[in-house]
């Protein structure tokens, strides 16, 4: 099945205080520049391409990522305004810290610097869980949608 995009509506999401999320000494904050070679090298666990992506985010001004952390130890990172102007993502959390609301306030934190930016709506590309996406934000699947921005794309398979 292909994974369509996403839309969010900025105008209505949950309410979020940036910087509040607290759970188990792991917290969230903009990232740094001298912090860039450590988020991207966690966001390539995930993919080169996500790792890409992360990289771009520090040539954005202001920076437009976000990452979590525990004991200065990575656990999750989250992007914006990578892939196109509005978009969300990537964003990814470390396997032994999910289903602890990271990936939430992550997504959170970045699609509220969305709003703040002046942006009405926010696209999900290629969102791989919809329905997380749909009951954290109200996302909507946009119809025919893939392979949309994602198509052509250059690798080294």
């Amino acid at each position: 099945m292909a994974q369509e995009d996403l839309l969010v509506k900025l105008y209505q999401l949950p309410e979020y205080h940036s910087g509040s999320f607290s759970f188990e000494g792991i917290k969230i904050k903009k990232a740094m520049p001298f912090e860039m070679s450590f988020i991207v090298e966690f966001a390539r666990n995930f993919s080169e391409a996500w790792a890409n992506e992360c990289e771009k985010s520090f040539s954005n001004a202001p920076i437009s990522c976000f990452v979590a952390y525990k004991k200065q130890k990575i656990v999750g990172f989250s992007c914006y305004n990578t892939t196109a102007p509005g978009f969300f993502g990537p964003t990814g959390v470390n396997e032994n810290y999910r289903g602890k609301g990271i990936g939430k306030a992550l997504l959170l934190e970045a699609l509220y610097a969305l709003k703040y930016a002046g942006y009405a709506y926010a696209f999900i590309g290629r969102a791989g869980p919809s329905q997380f996406y749909q009951n954290a934000v109200g996302a909507t699947i946009i119809e025919g949608s893939s392979p949309g921005i994602y198509q052509d794309l250059i690798t080294n398979q």
